[in-house]
C-alpha cells in the first residue's frame, strides 16, 4: 500500500480505484441520498396538507392512478398491508367517492378498484400542496443551486423506475 492508500486507511477513508472502496462509496452514497430523500419527503408532509386523507389512502390513490384498476390482493401486496386492511381502506375510499369497484373482464367472480375523477383531484390536490411547500424551499435557493436540482430530477425519475428487487420477494438462499 503506498503512503497516501495507507493515510487514507488508517483514517477510515478510502483509496479511489480500489473497487472495493469505490463500492463501499456508492452505498454511502445511495443511505446518504435514501436519508436525504426521506426527511425531504417527512418534511413535505409535515409542511403540507393531506387533506384529510391518510397516508395509506394515498398510498392507495396514487397506485391506482398510476396502474389503473387493481384487485385487492394487488393493493395490499403494494401498500404492503393485509388483504383486510386494504379492503377497509378501499371502503372508505369508496364510500367517499374517491374510487370505484368494477367488474374483472378476466374473472367475472372479482372485482377490481379504479380511481374517480374525484379520487384523481384528491391527489393531484394533495401533490400541489406538497410541490407548492418544495417551491417555497426552491426559491430560498441561489439559481446555481436550483439549476442542480432541476437537472437531477430526470435522473431521480429514472431510478425511481428503475426495475429492481422489491422487499420481501427476495428468492430465498439456495434457490
Amino acid at each position: 500500500m503506498d503512503g497516501e492508500a495507507t493515510d487514507k486507511a488508517q483514517s477510515g477513508g478510502d483509496a479511489r480505484g480500489d473497487a472495493g472502496a469505490a463500492a463501499g462509496d456508492a452505498s454511502s452514497d445511495a443511505l446518504e441520498l435514501v436519508i436525504a430523500v426521506h426527511r425531504l419527503v417527512r418534511s413535505l408532509r409535515r409542511a403540507s396538507s393531506n387533506r384529510g386523507y391518510s397516508s395509506t389512502q394515498l398510498v392507495v390513490l396514487t397506485y391506482l392512478k398510476d396502474v389503473g384498476s387493481a384487485r385487492i390482493g394487488e393493493i395490499a401486496a403494494h401498500v404492503p398491508c393485509s388483504q383486510p386492511t386494504a379492503t377497509t381502506v378501499v371502503n372508505g375510499l369508496q364510500n367517499s367517492g374517491l374510487v370505484e369497484r368494477v367488474p374483472d373482464e378476466g374473472d367475472r367472480r372479482a372485482t377490481r378498484v379504479t380511481i374517480t375523477k374525484l379520487g384523481l383531484a384528491a391527489v393531484r390536490a394533495v401533490a400541489e400542496s406538497r410541490a407548492s411547500a418544495l417551491s417555497r424551499r426552491l426559491d430560498t435557493l441561489d439559481d446555481h443551486s436550483r439549476d442542480l436540482v432541476r437537472e437531477l430530477i430526470p435522473l431521480l425519475t429514472a431510478l425511481a423506475d428503475a426495475p429492481g428487487e422489491e422487499a420481501g420477494r427476495e428468492e430465498p438462499a439456495g434457490s
